[in-house]
């Protein structure tokens, strides 16, 4: 096989992924609110996910190093499809009431983690596989993901506005078996087998646990970064999940303009990403991490609170996502660099987890917010807290690290958490 198809492969599962994933977080909110018209109990319903991310990202990350990447992306995906599949079926059978759907999300994120955290550790093996630069391998793994966002979004917009929310799942449900189907044909099987699944009776899984949180206590910079992420994501969260259905239904009263809004930062993701990917190794990476978080941050909060007309926002949201495009290569860059691949599983679904954790905070906020104040005030609020976090890498000395390439062998299993210290990457 060639040394590049297992790359090649997860960029476009990557790419299937999103697309199923944009159309279920555009569908299942906004069915929600035109069943019910509450905000809060659309975050509930957006927050019940989140939650089921965070406790796979928990747990979820020594199976990944156990039982290996690729078998844990597989099943994982399968049991996802299972699970968005379910909320049609539901609705069409039984109906599907507000509990019943804060369930079925709850199991889209529990499923849905592990398949996140096991293709990311898959890419990094891709990327040593093929010999190329890690700016270019998460580049055009973010590439990937981005063309599945920007396509996906108008593609369910369309959907919603023509057939409904409910049946737009069936897609997503589609994509996740694709994918499963991609990696199991296209990604090669590790050169040996991995250690036997572990289970909560065996110490060795909390041993593997506690291995993740050592290691991520000890880095300066991953934890700067983590915290950094629990307050973004955190807003993000309440837009995409609360902020933007309603932006939707009641500025734009379209789910086609909706999606094309979402397309428009797509559009610049997308070509932020692949800037990146292609010319990324030249540049400062604390100077695209902090300059993009600027631009991605409060300036699409503020827009959408002034609320200009469609043909002056969707350029601008367009410039905002270079920005949002080129932040993730970055921030995985770091992360490849930093963390051992025997850690990587459970490490990465750390900081996914910790990254996570605040998410339901903001969705919950923005949809009180939402039915207390108003639109336009909960995006201001938003955007103000926004911009705060974003002057943490101008402030602070420790995110000068970022620029520090190194290739950590890691603390030992037994070490007491020993801080890992930085070596040259071998050729």
């Amino acid at each position: 096989m060639n040394r590049r198809a297992p790359l090649v492969a997860l960029v476009g599962v990557s790419g299937i992924s999103a697309l199923g994933l944009a159309m279920t977080l555009l569908a299942i909110p906004w069915f929600v609110l035109r069943v019910s018209g509450s905000g809060t109990q659309t975050a509930l319903v957006a927050a019940s996910e989140t939650l089921g991310l965070l406790v796979s990202a928990v747990f979820g990350g020594p199976v990944v190093d156990r039982v290996g990447a690729r078998r844990a992306s597989i099943g994982a995906d399968g049991l996802t499809a299972m699970a968005v599949a379910a909320v049609p079926v539901a609705h069409a059978t039984l109906g599907l009431s507000l509990p019943g759907a804060v369930v079925l999300t709850f199991a889209m994120g529990l499923t849905r983690g592990p398949a996140d955290t096991a293709k990311q550790v898959l890419v990094a093996e891709a990327i040593a596989l093929a010999g190329t630069s890690v700016e270019r391998g998460t580049g055009s793994f973010e590439g990937g993901r981005r063309i599945g966002t920007m396509l996906g979004a108008p593609l369910a917009g369309a959907l919603i506005a023509t057939i409904g929310p409910v049946p737009v799942l069936y897609v997503d449900a589609a994509a996740l078996l694709l994918s499963a189907v991609l990696v199991l044909t296209l990604v090669p099987r590790p050169p040996t087998a991995p250690p036997p699944t572990a289970t909560f009776s065996d110490n060795g899984y909390m041993r593997h646990l506690r291995d993740g949180f050592r290691f991520l206590r000890h880095d300066r910079l991953l934890l700067a970064l983590t915290a950094m992420l629990l307050v973004t994501n955190a807003m993000d969260g309440g837009l995409n999940g609360v902020l933007y259905p309603a932006y939707g239904a009641r500025v734009l009263h379209s789910s086609t303009l909706l999606g094309a809004l979402i397309t428009a930062s797509g559009v610049g993701a997308l070509t932020g990403a692949t800037l990146y990917g292609w010319t990324g190794h030249r540049w400062s990476r604390r100077a695209v991490f902090a300059l993009c978080f600027a631009v991605v941050g409060a300036p699409r909060f503020l827009l959408l609170a002034v609320g200009p007309p469609p043909a002056l926002l969707l350029p601008a949201l367009v410039i905002c996502g270079l920005g949002s495009g080129m932040l993730t290569p970055v921030m995985m860059a770091v992360v490849y660099d930093r963390i051992p691949s025997r850690l990587q599983g459970r490490t990465l679904s750390l900081i996914v987890a910790c990254a996570l954790a605040a998410i339901p905070v903001g969705q919950l906020a923005a949809g009180v917010l939402l039915d207390h104040v108003g639109l336009a005030p909960a995006l201001l609020v938003f955007g103000c807290t926004y911009f705060a976090a974003t002057m943490f890498p101008f402030t602070f000395p420790v995110w000068r690290e970022m620029d520090t390439r190194c290739s950590p062998q890691g603390p030992e299993a037994n070490d007491g958490g020993a801080r890992a210290t930085a070596q040259s990457r071998p050729d």
